[in-house]
Protein backbone atom coordinates (compact mmCIF):
# COMPACT_ATOMS: atom_id res chain seq x y z
CA UNK A 1 0.00 0.00 0.00
CA UNK A 2 1.36 3.43 -0.96
CA UNK A 3 2.38 5.71 1.89
CA UNK A 4 2.12 9.51 1.71
CA UNK A 5 4.00 10.39 4.89
CA UNK A 6 7.55 11.16 3.80
CA UNK A 7 9.23 13.73 1.57
CA UNK A 8 12.39 13.31 -0.51
CA UNK A 9 14.40 14.70 2.42
CA UNK A 10 13.06 11.99 4.70
CA UNK A 11 13.95 9.32 2.15
CA UNK A 12 17.49 10.69 1.83
CA UNK A 13 17.71 10.53 5.62
CA UNK A 14 16.44 6.94 5.44
CA UNK A 15 19.35 5.94 3.20
CA UNK A 16 21.82 7.41 5.70
CA UNK A 17 20.19 5.65 8.64
CA UNK A 18 19.98 2.34 6.79
CA UNK A 19 23.71 2.49 6.06
CA UNK A 20 24.59 3.38 9.65
CA UNK A 21 22.44 0.60 11.09
CA UNK A 22 23.88 -2.00 8.72
CA UNK A 23 27.50 -1.04 9.34
CA UNK A 24 27.56 0.15 12.94
CA UNK A 25 24.71 -1.58 14.74
CA UNK A 26 24.03 -5.02 13.27
CA UNK A 27 27.63 -6.35 13.63
CA UNK A 28 27.71 -5.37 17.33
CA UNK A 29 24.11 -5.88 18.40
CA UNK A 30 24.53 -9.29 20.02
CA UNK A 31 27.40 -7.88 22.08
CA UNK A 32 25.26 -4.92 23.16
CA UNK A 33 22.43 -7.24 24.17
CA UNK A 34 24.80 -9.20 26.39
CA UNK A 35 26.10 -5.97 27.92
CA UNK A 36 22.56 -4.76 28.49
CA UNK A 37 23.18 -1.31 27.03
CA UNK A 38 24.30 0.68 24.04
CA UNK A 39 27.83 2.07 24.40
CA UNK A 40 28.42 5.80 24.85
CA UNK A 41 30.63 5.74 21.77
CA UNK A 42 27.60 4.81 19.65
CA UNK A 43 25.69 7.87 20.81
CA UNK A 44 28.67 10.05 20.01
CA UNK A 45 28.87 8.47 16.57
CA UNK A 46 25.19 9.20 15.94
CA UNK A 47 25.78 12.74 17.16
CA UNK A 48 28.70 13.25 14.78
CA UNK A 49 26.42 12.21 11.89
CA UNK A 50 23.72 14.65 12.99
CA UNK A 51 21.22 11.92 13.85
CA UNK A 52 20.68 13.00 17.47
CA UNK A 53 20.37 16.72 16.87
CA UNK A 54 17.88 16.93 14.03
CA UNK A 55 15.37 18.80 16.23
CA UNK A 56 17.95 20.91 18.10
CA UNK A 57 18.26 24.51 16.87
CA UNK A 58 21.16 25.13 14.51
CA UNK A 59 22.78 27.67 16.84
CA UNK A 60 23.53 24.82 19.25
CA UNK A 61 24.93 22.44 16.64
CA UNK A 62 21.66 20.78 15.65
CA UNK A 63 19.77 20.46 12.41
CA UNK A 64 16.89 22.77 13.27
CA UNK A 65 14.36 20.23 11.93
CA UNK A 66 11.77 19.45 14.65
CA UNK A 67 9.95 17.05 12.35
CA UNK A 68 8.88 13.84 14.08
CA UNK A 69 9.01 11.96 10.78
CA UNK A 70 12.82 11.78 11.01
CA UNK A 71 12.37 9.89 14.29
CA UNK A 72 9.91 7.56 12.55
CA UNK A 73 12.48 6.79 9.86
CA UNK A 74 15.07 5.92 12.51
CA UNK A 75 12.71 3.46 14.18
CA UNK A 76 11.62 1.87 10.92
CA UNK A 77 15.16 1.31 9.70
CA UNK A 78 16.27 -0.22 12.99
CA UNK A 79 13.32 -2.63 12.89
CA UNK A 80 14.01 -3.43 9.24
CA UNK A 81 17.46 -4.64 10.30
CA UNK A 82 15.92 -6.71 13.13
CA UNK A 83 17.39 -4.57 15.91
CA UNK A 84 15.96 -2.02 18.32
CA UNK A 85 17.52 1.22 19.54
CA UNK A 86 15.25 1.81 22.49
CA UNK A 87 17.58 4.08 24.44
CA UNK A 88 18.12 6.28 21.38
CA UNK A 89 14.37 6.36 20.81
CA UNK A 90 13.74 7.37 24.42
CA UNK A 91 16.31 10.15 24.25
CA UNK A 92 14.95 11.60 20.98
CA UNK A 93 11.22 10.96 21.22
CA UNK A 94 10.49 11.11 24.94
CA UNK A 95 13.15 13.17 26.74
CA UNK A 96 14.42 15.73 24.21
CA UNK A 97 10.96 17.29 23.67
CA UNK A 98 10.93 18.46 27.31
CA UNK A 99 14.24 20.25 26.86
CA UNK A 100 13.12 21.77 23.57
CA UNK A 101 9.83 23.00 25.00
CA UNK A 102 10.77 24.15 28.49
CA UNK A 103 14.51 24.88 28.74
CA UNK A 104 15.33 28.57 29.20
CA UNK A 105 18.13 30.31 27.31
CA UNK A 106 20.79 29.55 29.91
CA UNK A 107 19.80 25.91 30.04
CA UNK A 108 19.84 25.71 26.26
CA UNK A 109 23.38 27.08 26.17
CA UNK A 110 24.47 24.61 28.88
CA UNK A 111 22.89 21.45 27.54
CA UNK A 112 21.85 21.65 23.89
CA UNK A 113 25.34 21.32 22.32
CA UNK A 114 25.92 18.11 24.31
CA UNK A 115 22.49 16.75 23.47
CA UNK A 116 23.08 17.30 19.75
CA UNK A 117 26.56 15.80 19.80
CA UNK A 118 25.71 12.71 21.84
CA UNK A 119 28.06 13.70 24.65
CA UNK A 120 25.16 14.28 27.05
CA UNK A 121 22.82 11.32 27.52
CA UNK A 122 19.41 11.71 29.11
CA UNK A 123 16.60 9.89 30.87
CA UNK A 124 13.27 10.84 32.40
CA UNK A 125 12.26 9.52 35.82
CA UNK A 126 8.50 9.38 36.21
CA UNK A 127 7.57 5.88 37.40
CA UNK A 128 7.89 5.01 41.06
CA UNK A 129 7.51 1.72 42.91
CA UNK A 130 3.77 1.52 43.48
CA UNK A 131 2.62 4.33 41.19
CA UNK A 132 2.91 2.86 37.68
CA UNK A 133 0.80 4.85 35.24
CA UNK A 134 -0.70 7.00 38.04
CA UNK A 135 1.49 10.09 37.63
CA UNK A 136 -0.72 12.05 40.01
CA UNK A 137 0.31 9.62 42.74
CA UNK A 138 4.01 10.56 42.60
CA UNK A 139 5.58 10.65 46.08
CA UNK A 140 9.12 11.82 45.30
CA UNK A 141 9.41 15.24 46.97
CA UNK A 142 11.43 18.39 46.33
CA UNK A 143 11.47 21.08 49.02
CA UNK A 144 12.71 24.57 48.17
CA UNK A 145 15.71 25.66 50.24
CA UNK A 146 17.15 28.94 49.06
CA UNK A 147 18.51 28.61 45.54
CA UNK A 148 18.03 24.81 45.45
CA UNK A 149 15.46 22.08 45.86
CA UNK A 150 16.17 19.21 48.26
CA UNK A 151 15.07 16.08 46.40
CA UNK A 152 14.12 12.79 48.05
CA UNK A 153 12.54 9.67 46.60
CA UNK A 154 12.97 6.65 44.35
CA UNK A 155 12.18 5.86 40.72
CA UNK A 156 12.05 2.57 38.85
CA UNK A 157 11.91 1.22 35.28
CA UNK A 158 14.05 4.14 34.08
CA UNK A 159 15.21 3.61 30.49
CA UNK A 160 18.71 4.94 29.87
CA UNK A 161 19.19 5.75 33.53
CA UNK A 162 22.45 3.83 33.79
CA UNK A 163 24.48 6.17 31.57
CA UNK A 164 22.38 9.33 31.75
CA UNK A 165 24.22 12.57 32.41
CA UNK A 166 20.93 14.47 32.80
CA UNK A 167 17.84 12.92 34.38
CA UNK A 168 14.55 14.81 34.31
CA UNK A 169 12.91 13.92 37.61
CA UNK A 170 9.20 14.42 38.22
CA UNK A 171 8.87 15.49 41.85
CA UNK A 172 6.17 16.85 44.11
CA UNK A 173 6.89 20.40 45.24
CA UNK A 174 3.45 21.15 46.68
CA UNK A 175 -0.08 19.93 47.31
CA UNK A 176 -3.49 21.38 46.63
CA UNK A 177 -6.41 19.75 48.47
CA UNK A 178 -8.71 18.04 46.01
CA UNK A 179 -6.29 18.26 43.08
CA UNK A 180 -3.79 15.38 42.96
CA UNK A 181 -2.37 16.67 39.69
CA UNK A 182 -1.18 19.97 41.11
CA UNK A 183 2.25 20.57 42.61
CA UNK A 184 4.44 18.46 40.31
CA UNK A 185 7.71 19.95 39.01
CA UNK A 186 10.43 18.88 36.56
CA UNK A 187 13.98 19.00 37.94
CA UNK A 188 17.11 18.09 35.99
CA UNK A 189 19.46 16.01 38.14
CA UNK A 190 23.02 15.86 36.86
CA UNK A 191 25.39 12.93 37.11
CA UNK A 192 27.60 13.27 40.17
CA UNK A 193 25.24 15.31 42.33
CA UNK A 194 25.69 14.12 45.95
CA UNK A 195 22.88 11.85 47.05
CA UNK A 196 21.98 10.72 43.52
CA UNK A 197 22.58 6.99 43.13
CA UNK A 198 21.78 4.38 40.52
CA UNK A 199 20.44 1.12 41.84
CA UNK A 200 19.89 -2.25 40.23
CA UNK A 201 20.05 -2.87 36.52
CA UNK A 202 16.72 -4.60 36.01
CA UNK A 203 16.81 -7.96 34.23
CA UNK A 204 14.05 -7.79 31.63
CA UNK A 205 12.51 -10.56 29.52
CA UNK A 206 12.98 -8.46 26.36
CA UNK A 207 14.55 -5.27 24.93
CA UNK A 208 17.88 -6.52 26.27
CA UNK A 209 20.05 -3.85 24.64
CA UNK A 210 18.14 -1.13 26.49
CA UNK A 211 19.35 -0.47 30.03
CA UNK A 212 16.60 -0.10 32.64
CA UNK A 213 17.48 0.83 36.21
CA UNK A 214 16.29 2.02 39.58
CA UNK A 215 17.28 5.50 40.75
CA UNK A 216 17.42 6.94 44.27
CA UNK A 217 17.60 10.51 45.53
CA UNK A 218 18.70 11.16 49.11
CA UNK A 219 18.75 14.88 50.00
CA UNK A 220 19.99 15.76 46.52
CA UNK A 221 20.40 19.52 46.21
CA UNK A 222 19.18 20.45 42.74
CA UNK A 223 19.75 24.11 41.81
CA UNK A 224 16.65 26.11 40.95
CA UNK A 225 18.54 26.84 37.72
CA UNK A 226 17.96 23.16 36.86
CA UNK A 227 14.18 23.43 36.99
CA UNK A 228 12.47 22.92 33.63
CA UNK A 229 9.54 25.27 33.23
CA UNK A 230 7.43 26.58 36.07
CA UNK A 231 7.14 25.12 39.52
CA UNK A 232 4.00 23.02 39.93
CA UNK A 233 3.22 22.85 36.21
CA UNK A 234 4.71 19.45 35.37
CA UNK A 235 1.47 17.50 35.04
CA UNK A 236 0.46 19.70 32.14
CA UNK A 237 3.91 19.36 30.58
CA UNK A 238 3.74 15.58 30.84
CA UNK A 239 0.30 15.50 29.27
CA UNK A 240 1.50 17.68 26.41
CA UNK A 241 4.22 15.21 25.39
CA UNK A 242 2.37 11.96 26.09
CA UNK A 243 0.76 11.81 22.61
CA UNK A 244 4.22 11.73 21.01
CA UNK A 245 5.52 9.23 23.54
CA UNK A 246 2.59 6.93 22.80
CA UNK A 247 2.98 7.42 19.07
CA UNK A 248 6.60 6.38 19.43
CA UNK A 249 5.46 3.04 20.85
CA UNK A 250 2.88 2.62 18.09
CA UNK A 251 5.39 3.42 15.34
CA UNK A 252 7.80 0.87 16.78
CA UNK A 253 5.07 -1.73 17.11
CA UNK A 254 4.12 -1.47 13.45
CA UNK A 255 7.75 -1.43 12.28
CA UNK A 256 8.60 -4.49 14.36
CA UNK A 257 5.48 -6.30 13.15
CA UNK A 258 6.62 -5.67 9.58
CA UNK A 259 10.03 -7.08 10.50
CA UNK A 260 8.40 -10.16 12.03
CA UNK A 261 6.37 -10.75 8.88
CA UNK A 262 9.45 -10.33 6.69
CA UNK A 263 11.62 -12.79 8.59
CA UNK A 264 8.72 -15.28 8.77
CA UNK A 265 8.09 -15.12 5.02
CA UNK A 266 11.76 -15.86 4.38
CA UNK A 267 11.73 -18.77 6.82
CA UNK A 268 8.56 -20.53 5.60
CA UNK A 269 9.78 -20.43 2.00
CA UNK A 270 12.99 -22.25 2.95
CA UNK A 271 11.81 -24.57 5.75
CA UNK A 272 10.46 -27.95 4.65
CA UNK A 273 8.11 -30.24 6.57
CA UNK A 274 7.21 -33.66 5.20
CA UNK A 275 9.26 -32.74 2.14
CA UNK A 276 7.17 -29.65 1.40
CA UNK A 277 7.93 -25.98 2.02
CA UNK A 278 5.97 -24.63 5.00
CA UNK A 279 4.89 -21.76 2.77
CA UNK A 280 2.89 -24.13 0.59
CA UNK A 281 0.45 -25.14 3.35
CA UNK A 282 -2.92 -23.41 3.35
CA UNK A 283 -2.65 -22.66 7.06
CA UNK A 284 0.61 -20.77 6.49
CA UNK A 285 -0.92 -18.75 3.69
CA UNK A 286 -4.03 -17.89 5.71
CA UNK A 287 -2.08 -16.98 8.84
CA UNK A 288 0.32 -14.66 7.02
CA UNK A 289 -2.46 -13.16 4.92
CA UNK A 290 -4.26 -12.25 8.14
CA UNK A 291 -1.06 -10.73 9.55
CA UNK A 292 -0.56 -8.69 6.38
CA UNK A 293 -4.13 -7.36 6.46
CA UNK A 294 -3.89 -6.25 10.09
CA UNK A 295 -0.43 -4.80 9.50
CA UNK A 296 -1.62 -2.65 6.62
CA UNK A 297 -4.52 -1.38 8.71
CA UNK A 298 -2.16 -0.52 11.57
CA UNK A 299 0.25 1.19 9.17
CA UNK A 300 -2.56 3.36 7.81
CA UNK A 301 -3.63 4.33 11.32
CA UNK A 302 -0.05 5.18 12.32
CA UNK A 303 0.68 7.18 9.18
CA UNK A 304 -2.41 9.32 9.60
CA UNK A 305 -1.58 9.93 13.25
CA UNK A 306 2.04 10.83 12.43
CA UNK A 307 0.81 13.55 10.09
CA UNK A 308 -1.62 14.77 12.75
CA UNK A 309 1.23 14.88 15.28
CA UNK A 310 3.51 16.80 12.91
CA UNK A 311 0.69 19.31 12.34
CA UNK A 312 0.17 19.67 16.10
CA UNK A 313 -3.37 18.29 15.97
CA UNK A 314 -3.06 14.81 17.51
CA UNK A 315 -5.20 14.61 20.65
CA UNK A 316 -4.37 12.53 23.70
CA UNK A 317 -7.39 10.33 23.07
CA UNK A 318 -6.42 9.70 19.46
CA UNK A 319 -2.87 8.84 20.47
CA UNK A 320 -4.29 6.38 22.98
CA UNK A 321 -6.41 4.76 20.26
CA UNK A 322 -3.38 4.39 17.99
CA UNK A 323 -1.18 2.90 20.70
CA UNK A 324 -3.89 0.49 21.85
CA UNK A 325 -4.69 -0.75 18.35
CA UNK A 326 -1.13 -1.05 17.05
CA UNK A 327 0.30 -2.81 20.09
CA UNK A 328 -2.56 -5.30 20.13
CA UNK A 329 -2.00 -5.97 16.41
CA UNK A 330 1.69 -6.49 17.13
CA UNK A 331 0.94 -9.01 19.88
CA UNK A 332 -1.35 -11.09 17.67
CA UNK A 333 0.87 -10.88 14.60
CA UNK A 334 4.19 -11.76 16.23
CA UNK A 335 2.59 -14.67 18.05
CA UNK A 336 1.21 -16.03 14.76
CA UNK A 337 4.56 -15.58 13.06
CA UNK A 338 6.48 -17.36 15.81
CA UNK A 339 4.09 -20.32 15.62
CA UNK A 340 5.10 -20.91 12.01
CA UNK A 341 8.71 -21.41 13.07
CA UNK A 342 7.72 -24.36 15.24
CA UNK A 343 10.33 -25.23 17.86
CA UNK A 344 12.91 -22.97 16.23
CA UNK A 345 10.72 -19.98 17.05
CA UNK A 346 11.47 -20.59 20.73
CA UNK A 347 15.23 -20.42 20.15
CA UNK A 348 16.83 -17.03 20.73
CA UNK A 349 19.17 -17.54 17.80
CA UNK A 350 16.18 -16.75 15.58
CA UNK A 351 15.15 -13.07 15.46
CA UNK A 352 11.47 -13.98 15.80
CA UNK A 353 12.07 -15.03 19.42
CA UNK A 354 13.52 -11.62 20.25
CA UNK A 355 10.74 -9.85 18.38
CA UNK A 356 8.26 -11.84 20.48
CA UNK A 357 9.80 -11.02 23.86
CA UNK A 358 10.40 -7.39 22.87
CA UNK A 359 6.77 -7.02 21.85
CA UNK A 360 5.33 -7.81 25.27
CA UNK A 361 6.34 -4.47 26.81
CA UNK A 362 4.55 -2.32 24.24
CA UNK A 363 1.16 -2.96 25.86
CA UNK A 364 2.59 -1.83 29.21
CA UNK A 365 4.97 1.11 28.96
CA UNK A 366 3.94 4.67 28.09
CA UNK A 367 0.61 3.72 29.66
CA UNK A 368 -0.89 0.23 29.75
CA UNK A 369 -3.58 -0.90 27.35
CA UNK A 370 -6.04 -0.59 30.23
CA UNK A 371 -5.07 3.05 30.77
CA UNK A 372 -5.49 3.66 27.03
CA UNK A 373 -9.03 2.28 27.28
CA UNK A 374 -9.80 4.59 30.20
CA UNK A 375 -8.61 7.60 28.17
CA UNK A 376 -10.66 6.54 25.14
CA UNK A 377 -13.72 5.90 27.30
CA UNK A 378 -13.47 9.42 28.76
CA UNK A 379 -13.36 10.84 25.23
CA UNK A 380 -16.68 9.07 24.64
CA UNK A 381 -18.20 10.79 27.64
CA UNK A 382 -18.14 7.66 29.77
Amino acid sequence: MRRDVFTADHEDFRELVRDVVAKEVVPHYAEWEKAGRLPRSFFERLGSLGLLGMAVPEEYGGGGQPDYRYNVVLQEEAARALVTLGTVRTQLDVVLPYFLAYADQQQRARWFPGLASGRLLTAIAMTEPGTGSDLAGIRTTAVRDGDAYVLNGAKTFITGGLLADLVIVVARTGDEPGDRRAGLTLLVVEDGMPGFTRGRELDKMGIKAQDTVELAFDDVRVPVANRLGEEGAAFGYLGHNLPQERMTVAVGSVAQTRAALGTTLAYVKERKVFGTAVASFQNTKFELAAVEAELEAAQAVVDRAVLELVDGRLSGADAAKVKLFCTEVQARAVDRCLQLFGGYGYMLEYPIARLYTDARITRIYAGTSEVMKVIIAKSLGL
